[in-house]
């Protein structure tokens, strides 16, 4: 689709918006909100007619891209069958997306109960881990984003957490592996994975391990860096779980449904987890829908005890309706296959090559369609091209990366020190070239704020 500029409507989008639009994670009269025209596949634009490849697929949830004809059709049908109904009904399209993501969920991970997204998702998470085994305490990372409603955003471990954090939540944190700057002064990937499981095996023994209900992680940590666990890691903290009688929880809203090259990043490690929640990629975020997926032994807990929580959409018709279509048209069109290829063969060498021109690059990590780039201004010292959590003035490098990556039609993700390379997952090879050429001039603007 070629964009018509018109600037006129665009004005009147953008006017409403900062008459009515109370923004999420933002200080109100300080933001300025692009004013969206239209998205097609890998691309979205303006009302001035201005073009942007998009490097976020949204907040890494459009892993169809946007506009797909087989998913917009299939949710078109369902409003025109049955728009909505009761989740204590048994409905086609619920119970067919249940099916699908039963299908491909790792282990005994049979049982899915539906929500409206990935916060309430680990809310849930965490009350059927509580119930199950009658302990109180959660152990989370620190690195880590679960979710902006109260327990998950306590479960953090990114500065968003700070102004909810009464420490009131039962969340104890730990730091998990991340060898660029380990905590466990790491030189190996096997020193940092002995280590870090040392460390938690630490926690949980003060703790108290008959306190503890569950542990929960980012399979692979999004948001906050795209860590990929070293080996031996996710496995080793699944024995931990099982010597003490701890439910483990693997937080996939983000790495779930191709993003890392497999249906679902604990594929990657052979492991499977007691509960495992998911969202964002289940429909590309066309309608919001996200869930659990429940193993064996914690459904056997509610065979015959309610469990005490539900929620007015659950499994809502037209969501589960793009949730079955956009599985299809995965399957259907290797969209994880393409995830993983193109990962390996164009993506992981077009950003290790910028790393090797560009000395603000610290580090180049990640797999699939799931990557980050790391910049430092210095590669000697690893000191962070921006502080932690830096705002304002102090932000100055990374805002003027991003300014030029727009300018340069590529529309970037940001966060902290770090960019991250997080397009839909059908993104084509030349698409991904384009993404890289963008990030090229983008970086040679960071490497101005190098030492």
């Amino acid at each position: 689709m070629t964009p018509q500029p018109n600037p006129q409507a665009g004005a009147a989008v953008k006017a409403a918006d900062r008459a009515h639009v109370f923004h999420s994670w933002s200080a109100q009269e300080l933001i300025d909100p692009l004013a969206v025209a239209g998205a097609e596949g890998s691309y979205f634009w303006d009302y001035d007619g201005k073009r942007y490849l998009d490097l976020t697929s949204g907040l890494v949830y459009a892993n169809i891209g946007y506009q797909h004809p087989k998913v917009v059709a299939a949710i078109q049908e369902q409003a025109a069958h049955l728009t909505t109904f009761a989740p204590a009904f048994a409905v086609e399209a619920r119970s067919e997306a249940a099916r699908l993501i039963a299908e491909r969920t790792p282990g005994d991970l049979d049982k899915i109960f539906f929500t409206n997204g990935g916060a309430d998702a680990v809310e849930h998470a965490v009350r059927m881990a509580r119930l199950h085994t009658g302990r109180a305490k959660v152990l989370s990372a620190y690195r880590s984003y679960h979710g902006g409603t109260q327990q998950a955003v306590n479960l953090t471990g990114d500065p968003r957490r700070w102004a909810s954090d009464t420490a009131t939540a039962g969340v104890v944190h730990f730091w998990a592996p991340y060898l660029y700057r380990s905590r466990f002064y790491a030189e190996t990937e096997e020193q940092e994975t002995a280590r870090a499981l040392e460390h938690l095996e630490t926690t949980i023994a003060f703790e108290g391990p008959g306190t503890i209900a569950a542990i929960i992680l980012e399979t692979v940590p999004g948001t906050a860096g795209i860590m990929v666990p070293p080996p031996g890691y996710l496995a080793g903290v699944r024995q931990l779980c099982d010597q003490y009688g701890i439910v483990f929880v693997l937080d996939e809203v983000m790495a779930g449904f191709g993003r890392t090259g497999e249906w679902f990043a604990a594929d990657l490690f052979d492991v499977t987890p007691d509960l495992m929640t998911f969202a964002k990629g289940v429909n590309s975020g066309y309608v919001p829908l996200g869930g659990v997926a429940v193993s064996g032994a914690i459904a056997e807990t509610f065979a015959r005890r309610p469990y005490p929580g539900g929620l007015t959409y659950s499994g809502h018709p037209l969501a589960c309706a793009a949730a079955v279509a956009t599985i299809n048209v995965m399957a259907e069109e290797g969209i994880v296959e393409n995830a993983k290829n193109l990962g390996a063969s164009v993506v992981e060498p077009g950003l290790r090559e910028l790393a090797e021109r560009h000395g603000c690059v610290g580090e180049v990590r990640g797999v699939g369609m799931f990557w980050a780039l790391e910049l430092v201004k210095n590669r000697e010292t690893r000191e962070p091209l921006v502080p932690y959590n830096a705002a304002g003035e102090a932000n100055a490098a990374m805002a003027a990366f991003g300014a030029a990556a727009k300018k340069a039609g590529a529309w970037p993700f940001v966060n902290m020190n770090r960019t991250h390379f997080v397009p839909p997952l059908n993104v084509s090879e030349s698409e991904v070239k384009e993404g890289l050429a963008a990030l090229d001039t983008a970086l040679s603007v960071a490497d101005e704020y190098t030492d």
